[in-house]
């Protein structure tokens, strides 16, 4: 009776052992046909991937477009690493075509103050005269500067610095049309006003086709056409920068003894805020960063850096550089603090033909009656007699 129950007992077993076996195997081979089947979709669409990916990057565009999405508009890494090229290429970098940044003044100064150890461009390179306008707003002159400009377009480069609020755009047709340069406040006598030159340098050489740097207020006139100072300036071997020891109290009575050792007495200089220089230059005054603080510190009113700082800085680092004497007329013959200010009635042709050719100077070692090329400072109500006596007078492009 043990015996039989025994041997029933294993068959069940055996039964059941069975059973689990064949349901281990049937779940085997359910999980094996599972992953062989998410095997083949996954190859089937890495394939497409690869293939998709080998079309775009090989601009095979003369084959018909294989997946439901379309071959013909190109895939979006190579929108992106052609737009990054473009935006970063030789061209962009040496001559940007957009003014605007977020760099600081001091990040500003030490990117400008870059220079290539290769002499030789890369790229085909023709000069330019950078136009530096410091000016509250709106040019109320900038009709007689359009002519001046018209028909010169890669000659030239126009940089304006106005107050920080002013954001009026003029017409695309403009030559001012976006060239404004991230601005700060300036103030008339303090060293905001250096800032702003500085600023105003400092975008301009980020422009390696720049090569002379000409600062102009808002009250500003050309008394040439654009050829005529173009050459003037392009020929010069010398910058144009006035520096002159004055012995009255305007001049060294305004000299801080605590500027020295760095400044001394003798060091002192003055000259015209109205500046032209060249590149070399323009770079040494961008770099400065020896003498620009003592300035900044110890020069305020009744010391005005604007007639001081440049003056006294290329005699200590570059007296070669410059000519000594500036290319902007102003009158100061009315005494003050500033210069005669023209009105309508002022306009004519004498008292510019006057201007134009009434001086002699030094050009290139040689005398010469050209000594101006701008002047200053003519009041808006000018303008109509300006434009009008330009085009014979001044030989503009009416």
């Amino acid at each position: 009776m043990l015996v039989k129950e025994l041997s029933i007992r294993i068959q069940k077993e055996a039964r059941d052992g069975k059973f689990q076996v064949a349901t281990t195997i049937v779940f085997c081979l359910s999980i094996s046909f599972l992953v062989l089947v998410l095997g083949m979709i996954i190859n089937d669409h890495f394939k497409k991937f690869v293939l998709y990916e080998d079309l775009s990057l090989s601009s095979l565009n003369a084959f018909p477009p294989l997946f439901s999405s379309s071959l013909s508009s190109p895939h979006p890494c190579i929108e992106q690493c052609n737009s990054s090229k473009t935006i970063n290429g030789l061209k962009e970098w040496s001559s940007p075509s957009d003014l605007w940044h977020s760099m600081t003044d001091e990040e500003l100064m030490w990117r400008a103050s870059m220079v290539p150890r290769i002499v030789e461009y890369p790229f085909n390179r023709t000069p330019k005269v950078a136009f530096l306008f410091l000016t509250r707003g709106r040019l109320p002159l900038a009709p007689l500067w359009e002519m001046f400009f018209k028909g010169h377009q890669g000659l030239f480069s126009i940089y304006l610095h106005t107050l920080p609020e002013f954001t009026y755009e003029p017409s695309e047709l403009s030559v001012f049309y976006k060239r404004r340069i991230p601005s700060k406040l300036v103030q008339w006598g303090r060293a905001t006003m250096i800032d702003a030159e500085r600023r105003l340098l400092a975008n301009a050489l980020l422009d390696f086709t720049n090569e002379r740097f000409v600062l102009l207020s808002e009250t500003c006139i050309p008394l040439f056409n654009f050829s005529t100072i173009y050459n003037y300036l392009l020929n010069s071997n010398q910058s144009f920068l006035s520096t002159f020891d004055d012995p009255r109290p305007i001049g060294r009575g305004r000299y801080n003894t605590r500027m020295g050792p760095t400044i001394t007495l003798s060091d002192w200089r003055k000259g015209s805020q109205w500046f032209e220089a060249n590149r070399e230059l323009a770079l040494a005054i961008v770099s400065d960063v020896t003498y620009y603080p003592v300035f900044r510190n110890h020069c305020m009113p009744p010391c005005y850096m604007d007639e001081h700082y440049l003056p006294t800085l290329v005699t200590k680092v570059c007296p070669n550089l410059t000519s000594n004497r500036t290319v902007t007329w102003t009158d100061w013959s009315g005494g003050g603090s500033h210069p005669t200010m023209f009105k309508r009635n002022d306009v004519t042709i004498g008292f510019l033909d006057k201007i134009r050719n009434g001086f002699n100077c030094t050009y290139n070692g040689e005398m010469s009656s050209i000594c101006h090329l701008f002047a200053r400072k003519f009041h808006p109500n000018t303008l109509l007699p300006l434009v009008k006596i330009a085009p014979k007078l001044l030989g503009f492009n009416p």
